[in-house]
């Protein structure tokens, strides 16, 4: 078998794989539900995550340690994870290769040679590892999910990929899914791919931080290619299928190489082979970056952090709408774990775990938020799926009895995302004499966190002046109801001190459940009986089914905002003891 057949073999298993992972990222007790796979493994693999988090946090977690071997692997065979194992580098690659089909050979060798610009992305790594590691006035901040390959994949396909795939045949989810700016997404995903045609690889030799990362681990591997010849027919065929214009045909750059493999197959000398000595026409070690470059990109990532928190953004100028899942870690701290993987937003079952756009800070994007209004409900109360599925702990695994605060937990008590607060401007009993108990109906507390007052309310134009009384049928002076106006059961009509239920009316009178003591003259006033909604901000959790079913559809009449969260003291509606 050919090298190159081991490689697309390779890197289509890996690609099925990914995708498997991601199918089965779903709640379900069938064999293609989340029942032990390991949906993580591909972010568990990624040095650039494992590196990131680690710096951030001065720890390396558990499930990350898979990355070790990654980089032992790179050191001993070069970039073999970008060639043969990652699945957006495969997904370039094709669109690469249909980039190819109707071109002349020398179109192609100058599609594939090397250009100054790929030393950007080892620029963005600089930047993102600084940010991570090094706190110049703030705290640190991990962002290389940004533009980290695995986390970027995982977001594109599990935001946008599969819930377009998924929307008519509901094979995945039982309901459509919707996610905020999921179109930011998708044209960020389409570009990337669709750059191949221009330029095969276009993100892994210009922007990917880990393939720069990889580059640098990949200087020191021990076996590479190179030519076993120095002289050559100089015809260059090595570089028309050459994945990471790596230069072959001359100096090879040991950084660039993805190892494809392309070279090798295609030499008609066989001059290429992958070795362990140098190669006889040399080798470029070192990334193309000078010193200049460097400190300009160090320099950046020190500052990057104070100047995206001029806001205020962690200070007193936060919003409201950031509202983080259960067990999420406090703001500052959530920030140096979080991959922006989406992985906390694919296995929600109800879809209320989105991503965050920059009302937050430009730090918060694509961070894991939660969005009432979208999905099939609020946070379940008997869910802790999102803190299990996070590969970084920023949302760290919880019990339910932890969430709902019971046993051990219970002096503690639930833990709070938010708190919900009613607008009593849209809300129908407080702003409009409308029946509606909808909130304190679905609300999941024991006991529960929505009460209702009980108030009658006059309706408008309610007050008349009674012109005959005949047992429970008293007729009013200058009415002109519609026929069974006030039958609804909610009415009443109170004169006299006393009041009873309408049961009934015409143009001008109205059919009471029992007779009122009423003569000619006296004044009638018709109320209706409702139930305003109040909230317990201390048996509130902030789980937004409130608002995911006020029936005001649009801005809601009870909406949930990150006051009063555990994760923060800061933000209590309580005074501090």
């Amino acid at each position: 078998m050919k090298i190159t057949t081991a490689r697309r073999i390779s890197q289509i298993f890996f690609v099925v794989l990914f995708f498997w992972f991601c199918v089965v990222a779903t709640m379900g007790t069938e064999f293609w539900r989340l029942r032990g796979w390991s949906v993580n493994w591909f972010l568990n693999l990624d040095p650039l995550a494992a590196i990131g988090a680690a710096l951030a946090t001065r720890t390396l977690y558990r499930g990350m340690v898979w990355a070790v071997a990654t980089i032992v692997l790179t050191i001993i065979f070069g970039r073999f994870f970008c060639g043969w194992v990652c699945p957006f580098g495969a997904m370039h690659q094709f669109f690469g290769w249909l980039g190819a089909f109707g071109r002349k050979i020398s179109q192609r060798i100058e599609r594939n040679k090397y250009r100054k610009a790929q030393s950007i992305k080892y620029f963005l790594l600089v930047l993102f590892l600084i940010m991570a590691a090094f706190p110049l006035w703030e705290s640190v901040s991990l962002q290389t999910g940004l533009l980290d390959p695995i986390p970027f994949v995982y977001r594109s396909v599990n935001l946008v990929l599969i819930p377009i795939l998924d929307s008519h045949t509901r094979a995945v989810f039982y309901s459509s899914r919707q996610y905020d700016g999921a179109w930011f997404l998708g044209t960020l995903f389409l570009a990337a791919l669709f750059l191949n045609i221009w330029i095969p690889r276009f993100y892994c030799r210009f922007i990917c931080p880990l393939g720069a990362l990889l580059g640098v681990l990949g200087r020191f591997s021990i076996w590479r290619i190179g030519k076993t010849k120095e002289k050559s027919r100089d015809c260059k065929l090595c570089e028309k299928s050459c994945e990471g214009a790596c230069q072959p045909s001359g100096k090879i750059r040991i950084s660039e190489c993805v190892l494809c493999f392309n070279c090798l197959h295609i030499c008609p000398d066989n001059l290429i082979a992958w070795q362990t000595q140098e190669s006889s026409a040399g080798e470029i070690i070192n990334p193309d970056i000078g010193r200049r470059g460097f400190i300009l990109s160090a320099v950046s990532g020190l500052l990057a952090v104070p100047i995206i928190r001029l806001a205020g953004t962690l200070g007193t100028n936060w919003h409201h709408k950031v509202i983080r899942p259960p067990g999420a870690l406090a703001e500052v701290e959530f920030l140096k774990r979080c991959l922006k993987c989406g992985q906390c937003m694919r296995i929600c079952p109800t879809n209320v775990i989105v991503p965050s756009g920059i009302e937050g800070g430009l730090e918060n994007l694509w961070t894991p938020v939660l969005n009432f209004r979208s999905g099939t409900s609020g946070c379940q109360l008997n869910c802790t799926a999102c803190g299990f599925i996070c590969p970084t702990a920023a949302i760290r695994p919880i019990t339910l009895s932890e969430k709902l605060g019971l046993g051990e937990f219970s002096e503690k008590g639930p833990i709070r995302m938010g708190t919900a607060f009613v607008d009593r401007s849209r809300c129908l009993p407080w702003s409009m004499n409308t029946p509606c108990i909808v909130c304190q109906e679905n609300c999941p507390m024991t006991p529960k966190a929505i009460y209702l007052e009980e108030q009658y309310s006059t309706v408008r134009d309610g007050v008349y002046e009674a012109a005959s009384a005949d047992g429970a049928a008293i007729r009013v002076n200058k009415a002109q109801w519609k026929p069974e106006q006030y039958a609804a059961g909610d009415y009443f009509c109170e004169a006299g001190g006393r009041r009873a239920r309408i049961i009934s009316n015409s143009a001008d009178t109205l059919i009471l459940e029992e007779p009122l003591q009423i003569s000619a003259g006296d004044r009638v006033v018709i109320k209706i009986h409702l139930y305003a909604p109040m909230v317990d901000i201390a048996r509130c959790i902030g789980c937004g089914i409130c608002e995911h079913e006020c029936p005001v559809s649009g801005l809601r009449a009870i909406r949930v905002s990150a006051e009063n969260e555990s994760r923060n003291r800061n933000r209590s509606l309580f005074l501090k003891n």
